[in-house]
């Protein structure tokens, strides 16, 4: 899910020139604006202040930037949502909304701070263009104005595009991937401030619909003396904001798994309980039922995308507290937005914690008990106990891990908060062919996230290593999504708690660790996939039937997209039984023959299902 004001603001200086013919090379191109802008200091800082709208909030936003290296430091804030996020020239880093520090070193994080540092700098205007492989793309016309484009590759970051206005030699617009989004970045309101031409408006659009632009206004721009490059360096401070009640060095509480997802009880501001899922993939959300309940106020109205296709909307909502057994978290912002339809989960839920807590909290997942312990970092001491050491890496909020399939380097993302075993993203699917690789399988719906449902076409993996750790008899998803984040390139698949549930996993965020402790035995429903074919969700009066797999015990007979299962093996088909009911279809036996009871129109017939595998 994308954080407060998370676009980039892209800060190249443009200019006024005479009109000239269409540049015929990039050189040209670039030698052109820099003539038209004219020199900047060779060594200094720079300050540009900005009026930030975005998410539906308005407020200051603070660029500040070497102007030799272009290494960073931004900050917005609006409304008492605060983030910021900073590159010193090797590290990247980003402060979320609960203003804990994360060093960014996964997916593409390095390469996208790199990218931005280049274009502070300008180095493209440097006669061996900053070390970046730099093209003329061609000239293109658009709304009746000649645009030259370029592409640029910057030395150790990743392509972008940039158009300059054929006339006036002033940065149009640039446009690059980052995640699964495709940014437009465009520029306007050129006025002139200390013999600069710099664009005014800058306004950023992730392609998620007019919701999602943001836009900056320059209020200011300001030029000193160098600062050193630690200035721009992440701060050391470790996060404040969580607490075990009594001093204790830790707190243990029980949790329920259902559809794979971890589910414990918490009580916001003093009121609840409420249904909580926790999850390493997402953030701090609460419901708007919840917000109201416990008389929270949400500002700003953003939007948000995740597995799936499709977005939602969110605010910003500060509380109290949130309380966790004997774990509180304090006086922090979070998301206010729908968590889950209850049709999807069969229960209710209520909010959401993840990376705000796991950050701040040593946090042991023990599958086969159900139970987690929250741990204070301070006097958190590892151990030979805990399992397989494996680093890791954050990209965004998510724990980054390196590991392998059929013999394919790969990193993966770690989301509890995912049902499924394992999914490799779509880019990684097509560039490795592995629907040829792993030709047995099934097309089905696997999972419904923030983004809606997901489809994967799923196989069954001898074995793959997660940081080194064999895990074999893997049920695998090769994505089929044409957008949401499981069509992001720069990661290779979403390791969930289909495959967790093998071990008690203990996450230690603030030493970028994660623990792999096998369970033994194995825990039953492990390694299985769905035998009937059948994607159902808890509404109209039972279990409605919103995808068959082809050729699946399902379709062999009869049950269609709309069927109502209204009973299983006699017992009615009632939501808060939905997770043991896809259980059952998953992990009965195989022959196992299942009686359903299935509404379709105004009827209803009794169909027996024989349970196959599909993969």
């Amino acid at each position: 899910m994308k954080t407060f004001l998370a676009a980039a603001l892209t800060l190249s200086f443009a200019g006024v020139a005479n009109s000239q013919a269409a540049a015929p090379t990039a050189a040209a191109v670039l030698d052109a604006n820099h003539a038209a802008v004219g020199d900047l200091p060779a060594a200094g800082a720079a300050e540009f202040d900005y009026s930030h709208t975005g998410s539906g909030l308005t407020g200051p936003a603070v660029t500040r930037f070497d102007l030799a290296t272009g290494a960073y430091v931004e900050s917005q804030d609006a409304d008492g949502v605060h983030n910021s996020d900073g590159y010193d020239g090797c590290v990247p880093w980003q402060q979320d909304i609960s203003l804990a520090y994360t060093p960014q070193q996964g997916g593409d994080r390095v390469p996208m701070a790199v990218d931005l540092a280049y274009r502070n700098a300008n180095l493209w205007w440097r006669p061996d263009r900053g070390g970046a492989e730099v093209a003329y793309v061609g000239r293109e016309i658009e709304g009746g104005r000649a645009l030259d484009h370029l592409s640029v590759a910057p030395r150790g970051g990743k392509r972008f595009d940039a158009w300059f206005d054929a006339e006036t030699h002033r940065l149009a617009r640039i446009a690059y991937d980052t995640q699964f989004l495709h940014m437009k970045e465009t520029y306007s309101d050129y006025r002139r401030e200390g013999g600069l031409n710099l664009p005014h408006k800058i306004a950023s659009d992730p392609g998620m619909g007019a919701e999602g632009v943001e836009t900056s206004v320059l209020d200011k721009v300001s030029f000193g003396p160098a600062r050193p490059l630690s200035a721009y360096a992440m701060p050391t401070a470790p996060p404040t904001g969580a607490v075990i009640a009594g001093g204790a060095a830790s707190t243990t509480v029980p949790f329920r798994l259902l559809n794979n997802h971890i589910y414990v009880q918490a009580t916001v501001d003093g009121k609840g309980p409420y249904t909580f899922i926790v999850d390493t993939g997402g953030h701090t959300l609460l419901s708007p039922q919840l917000v109201q309940q416990v008389g929270l106020k949400s500002v700003g109205e953003g939007v948000s995308s995740g597995a799936g296709e499709g977005h939602s909307s969110l605010g910003f909502v500060r509380y109290g507290e949130i309380a966790i057994g004997g774990v509180r978290l304090k006086d922090q912002m979070g998301f206010a937005t729908g968590i889950y339809d209850p049709s999807i989960e069969g229960i209710a839920v209520d909010g959401m914690v993840g990376f705000e807590l796991i950050r701040r909290m040593v946090t042991t997942v023990d599958y086969g008990k159900q139970t987690i312990t929250f741990t204070d970092p301070a006097k958190f001491r590892p151990s030979p106990a805990l399992g397989v050491a494996v680093p890791f890496v954050f990209y965004d909020h998510l724990p980054f891990v390196a590991g392998s399939v059929a013999g394919l380097p790969t990193h993966f993302d770690i989301d509890t908060g995912s049902r499924s075993q394992i999914d490799f993203t779509s880019p990684f699917v097509k560039a490795h062919d592995l629907k040829a690789r792993f030709s047995k399988g099934a097309s089905a719906v696997v999972g419904w996230g923030v983004g809606g449902p997901s489809r994967s076409y799923v196989v069954r993996l001898t074995s793959l290593t997660l940081g080194g750790v064999p895990v074999e008899g893997v049920a695998a998803g090769l994505v089929e999504d044409k957008g949401g984040s499981m069509t992001d390139p720069n990661y290779d698949g979403n390791v969930g708690s289909g495959l967790l549930k093998r071990f008690v996993v203990t996450f230690d965020y603030a030493h970028q660790v994660m623990y792999l402790k096998r369970i033994t035995p194995t825990p039953p429903d492990v390694g299985t996939f769905d035998r009937s074919g059948l994607w159902i969700n808890a509404k109209d009066g039972g279990y409605a039937v919103t995808d068959v797999a082809k050729d699946s015990a399902g379709a062999e007979a009869g049950v269609a997209v709309g069927d109502v299962i209204t009973a299983i093996d006699g017992q009615p088909a009632v939501a808060d039984q939905l997770a043991d009911a896809r259980r059952k279809l998953r992990s009965e036996p195989v022959g196992t023959k299942v009686a359903l009871t299935v509404r379709r129109g105004g009827e209803s017939r009794a169909v027996t299902l024989t349970l196959r595998d599909q993969i």
